[in-house]
């Protein structure tokens, strides 16, 4: 058993909080955003691919997303894609360019998605919480082995506290940005 390696356990942290960002640039705040898209799958050419893969995604104007397709022959499918991804948008098909207009949210809507975004949140500081968790056995455990003194022991987790911490506090300001631009009208 080696000494927990505390650069891997701020990485794996980093990553929950970086899990949190991707998942809220899919959170719809009646702004366009070309991250909107990211979860549709489009079938082209006998496979499912990502939308970027087979369009170009600019958002030209605050509540109107554009997709270019590369292919003529692909545009039907990436219409459908889009509806069939659940987002509730409703895309308008112009020659080799898709229109997808952005509807305002209802308040209802907006508190909705911020719990949602919430939801998140705690799923992540679970997430980090759980690191924690990981390097404090296994700092007990090669404590017990013999592989590191009592006091490196108490130093270390004091220091896996900090960058817990620390984690949880990028979370909460994620949290906080994201709820303001969800309820911003």
């Amino acid at each position: 058993m080696a000494k927990p390696d505390l650069n891997t356990i701020r990485s794996r942290m980093d990553k929950a909080v970086s899990a949190l960002k991707e998942e809220f640039a899919g959170l719809r705040t009646g702004r366009a955003s070309a991250g909107l898209l990211e979860p549709v799958q489009v079938e082209a050419y006998g496979s499912t691919s990502p939308l970027n893969a087979v369009a170009a995604i600019t958002v030209p104007e605050p509540r109107m997303i554009a997709v270019n397709v590369w292919d003529k022959g692909v545009v039907v499918s990436v219409e459908k894609a889009i509806r069939a991804a659940g987002l509730g948008l409703n895309p308008i098909v112009d020659g080799q360019t898709i229109r997808v207009p952005i509807p305002p949210l209802t308040e209802e809507r907006r508190k909705e998605l911020a719990k949602l975004a919430g939801r998140y949140a705690e799923q992540q500081k679970v997430a980090v919480r759980n690191v924690r968790r990981d390097a404090n056995d296994d700092l007990k455990k090669a404590e017990k082995a013999g592989e590191i003194s009592q006091d490196e022991q108490k130093k270390m987790e004091a220091e896996v506290q900090k960058d817990t911490d620390a984690a949880i506090k990028r979370i909460d300001e994620a949290l906080k940005a994201k709820e303001v631009e969800i309820m911003q009208v």
